[in-house]
């Protein structure tokens, strides 16, 4: 499309509009396509999308669920074998700490 000295075309690569200057070949404008809404992809694409996500989200979430209450057990086991070792092998008298001196 030509008017008063420009050239309009549309990239064959990108599909962008190029406004040209007819007598210098410059380029005047460039105007990229506008993207289409949700990437292009339709409505059940996304929904199966977002349920994947979920899932995903679903799983992770069990996996930190177990893993913590796998944790407050080894936690506990810990502290009872420590209990046992105090009680088993009472502190030894190391003497007068230095805030007791005065």
């Amino acid at each position: 499309m030509v008017e008063q000295g420009k050239l309009t075309l549309k990239c064959p690569d990108c599909a962008s509009e190029i406004v040209v200057d007819v007598a210098t070949g410059a380029v005047l404008s460039h105007r990229k396509p506008k993207a289409p809404l949700a990437g292009g992809k339709d409505f059940d694409s996304l929904f199966a999308e977002m349920n994947a996500g979920k899932a995903q989200a679903e799983a992770a979430f069990e996996r930190e669920k177990a893993a913590m209450k796998d944790h407050d057990r080894l936690l506990e086991e810990k502290f009872q074998q420590a209990l046992k070792r105090a009680k088993e092998e009472p502190d030894e008298d190391l003497g007068p700490r230095d805030f007791e001196l005065d």
